[in-house]
């Protein structure tokens, strides 16, 4: 009697997409409970105000020198990219709107939120990976206390509350960067950078990248604190969430970029045929 073995299934590119959509899929719902469960906790109590303050040094004051040197070569970068091709227009005395213009739209609040997503985010991935591998945050829940309200809560607000304002730091900086090398390296008549970035810079420019800047912390913190809370066993577990948070957040930056960018744009032209200049 001939003995028949049973067919193993074959694993076929449809296999490997179906599971890489359902992991998306598990994840996604996952990080939404994650944030909602510490959104009830913003809402009912706010977490106690020495972890806030902690949390606060650590990614505001402590982020400062690398915002400071991120703003300030972005400015001394874009000035020398763009100085050759307005000299050929004979523009070149136009250079700080066109400095001025890019970082406080798009260039400040993006490239501040990635060094801080690489900075800030893989920090608080780490150390909540390592807090959950030594099993620190289920003695948390042990002693009664609730992880994501001591925890996250605490990240979260800091980073919802000082990136924004990191953000008007680096383009401070970077405006100023780029006068520094208009003017002292590459001739710009002081005058000419300051009068033509007044005149094409608004409000609502400024308003717009701040706006998106809090959103970029909120992913920040969120995706990283998440990739923390789940990370897997041992020290390679810690390092593949800190990647993975990074990652992450870098994605989903681009993302709320794209998608914030468009709302901001169709906002301004829908008030401006309702309310002709006064948007600024």
């Amino acid at each position: 009697m001939s003995s028949v073995s049973p067919s193993v299934p074959r694993d076929t590119i449809i296999h490997g997409v179906g599971r890489g959509v359902i992991n998306i899929v598990c994840l996604m719902g996952d990080l939404f409970l994650f944030a909602w469960e510490m959104l009830g906790w913003i809402i009912t109590r706010l977490p106690p105000r020495s972890n806030l303050w902690s949390c606060m040094y650590h990614i505001g004051i402590q982020s400062i020198p690398v915002i400071l040197i991120t703003g300030g070569f972005i400015g001394m970068v874009l000035a020398v990219q763009s100085y050759d091709q307005f000299k050929l227009m004979h523009l070149e005395n136009q250079i700080g709107a066109v400095i001025a213009i890019s970082l406080v739209e798009e260039l400040g609040p993006v490239l501040a939120a990635i060094m801080l997503a690489g900075r800030v985010g893989t920090s608080m991935s780490a150390e909540l990976g390592t807090m959950r591998v030594t099993e620190q945050i289920d003695a948390l829940r042990a002693l009664g206390a609730d992880p994501i309200h001591y925890l996250v809560v605490p990240r979260f607000l800091a980073c919802c509350l000082l990136i924004p304002l990191l953000t008007i730091v680096a383009d401070a900086v970077g405006i100023l960067g780029g006068w520094f090398f208009s003017t002292q390296v590459l001739g710009v008549d002081s005058f000419y950078y300051w009068y033509y970035s007044k005149q094409f810079v608004f409000a609502y420019d400024v308003m717009g990248g701040i706006f998106k800047s809090f959103f970029f912390g909120a992913a920040i913190s969120l995706i990283s604190c998440h990739r923390g809370f789940h990370c897997g066993a041992g020290a390679e577990g810690v390092g593949k969430a800190a990647t993975e948070a990074f990652v992450y957040s870098f994605i989903v930056i681009m993302i709320l970029d794209f998608l914030l960018g468009v709302t901001i744009v169709n906002f301004y032209h829908f008030m401006q045929t309702i309310y002709p200049g006064v948007i600024r």
